[in-house]
This record gives C-alpha cells, sequence and structure tokens, in this order.
C-alpha cells in the first residue's frame, strides 16, 4: 500500500502500539481503561502522526468484538492511517472478520520508506516462527524495494531480550529471517512487542526494538514471569530520507491501576 504524503525534509512520524489484550481482565487491569489512557497520551503529544501500527495481540482471546471495539476506539481517536499483525492471542481469519472481510495491507510504502509487516504467530502455540511463506515474502518485499529504507515489524522477538521466562517464546527460525535480513543493506530496523518491556538492541548494523505494552508490563532481566511497576506506552519513530531515524518510548503519567503484582504468571 502507497501512503501518498509529502514530507519534503520533515520526517514520517510513525507510532507503534502493541500488546492491548482487549476483552480481558489482565491481572486485575482493565485492558479497555489503560488503551484508553495510552490513546490520550498519543493524542496529547502526537499532533501529526504519519501512521500507527499495532503489532499483536490485540485482544486477549481473539474475540470478535474486541477487535471491533479496538478498530473503533482507533478510528475515533487518531488521526491516521493505522495497520495491525496478528499476535499469538490473535486469530487472523478474526480479525479479518471484524475488517469486513478485507485483508489489512502488509507492505507500506511512504517517501522513500516501506514498512513491512510479518505473522510470526503459530496457531495454538505461545511461541514464534516464520513459515517458509513468510520467509520468501519477506525476501521478496525486500529486494523489489532496493531503493527503500525497510523497517520490520512483527509480533516475537527474534532475539533474545534476558528474560529467561519469556525468551523461550523466541523466533524458532530466527537464523533464516537474519540471513535474508543480512543480505538486504537497505534495512534499517526490526522492531516487535510480545515482550511486555522495552528493549534495544544493535546486529550488524541494524537496530533493534521491542516496545511495551498498553495494559501490563513485564520487568526485564527477570529469570522468572515478574509484573513491573512501570506505566504503559508506546513508541515513536521519526524516519528521515537519508535513512536515519529516532526511536523513543513515551509512557502514561503515574496512575494507580488495579494490578496484581505478585502474580506469578497469567
Amino acid at each position: 500500500m502507497q501512503l501518498n504524503i509529502d514530507k519534503a525534509s520533515q520526517p514520517i512520524r510513525l507510532l507503534q502500539i502493541t500488546d492491548c489484550h482487549l476483552g480481558e481482565q489482565l491481572l486485575g487491569l482493565d485492558t479497555d481503561e489503560s488503551l484508553i489512557d495510552v490513546l490520550g497520551l498519543i493524542n496529547a503529544k502526537e499532533p501529526a502522526p504519519d501512521l500507527l501500527l499495532a503489532t499483536g495481540d490485540i485482544a486477549g482471546h481473539a474475540d470478535l468484538l474486541a477487535y471491533q471495539r479496538f478498530l473503533e476506539l482507533m478510528n475515533s481517536s487518531i488521526d491516521a492511517p493505522m495497520f495491525w499483525l496478528p499476535g499469538n492471542h490473535d486469530t487472523p481469519e478474526i480479525m479479518n472478520r471484524a475488517l469486513g472481510g478485507k485483508t489489512m495491507p502488509r507492505v507500506i510504502t511512504i517517501c522513500n520508506w516501506v514498512v513491512i509487516l510479518l505473522d510470526s504467530s503459530v496457531p495454538g502455540h505461545e511461541y514464534g516462527d516464520l513459515s517458509d511463506e513468510e520467509l520468501a515474502f519477506l525476501d521478496q518485499t525486500l529486494k523489489s524495494h532496493p531503493h527503500h529504507h525497510a523497517l520490520i515489524f512483527l509480533h516475537h522477538q527474534p532475539i533474545p531480550v534476558g528474560s529467561a521466562w519469556v525468551d523461550q517464546y523466541i523466533v524458532r527460525r530466527a537464523g533464516q529471517f537474519f540471513d535474508i535480513v543480512d543480505s538486504q543493506p537497505q534495512v534499517k530496523g526490526i522492531c516487535w512487542g510480545h515482550v511486555h518491556q522495552e528493549f534495544c538492541h544493535r546486529r550488524k548494523g541494524v537496530t533493534l526494538w521491542s516496545t511495551p505494552s498498553t495494559c501490563i508490563q513485564f520487568k526485564p532481566r527477570c529469570e522468572d514471569f515478574t509484573v513491573d511497576r512501570i506505566m504503559p506506552g508506546y513508541r515513536w519513530f521519526d524516519l528521515y530520507p537519508d535513512g536515519s531515524f529516532v526511536s523513543e518510548v513515551s509512557r502514561v503519567a503515574e496512575k494507580s491501576y488495579s494490578i496484581d503484582y505478585a502474580s506469578s504468571g497469567y
């Protein structure tokens, strides 16, 4: 999909939200409430975003009404095109039903950048993987956009983030994924959700990020499941014509949510 905007020398402003888990009380947290808080923060800080990505676990239980409610919230809150991809809690077929039977575009070109959305979900499993078809899709998309700077988004982490309990769910064929990435010098960054925490790493000149959830947060660098007290948020990117970029996380101001911080899992 081509987004036709004229940014001249101004950066493209891309926003990412992830792991909303709508339709459930997650460890006591009303996930609709926390998403609405994050959207309020976006409205306060982001007067003119160019696009917004939602990178999986949109709904807690792949519920059609939750997807429809998510779309309604996006349409009423964010004045920018929105694109999503599935996580391990999602069902792509039900997501498409919420779109009226349409399929969400997975390749977005905007100025001289290309944004590629991958499906790392595996039906019935928590871990991530990329099928042969998905790897071929990535390879072909990159080869067909040799003069675009590329950002890749998926739900699961392709490298460990340092939390043993969640790193067991890493993308299984991450090696084949990186073989493709390493062969295409236009790739500038790779970003995911799933881990409910902020992370940043450089690998062979490519920046890798994870983005906090819009609901509960997992404490970084923990062997076992641990809930963090840091607030939910989103990630923003400024993408420049020369391929450079800036990215940071913005979080909701301190607020008292009803969360079971002592929980050993969910």
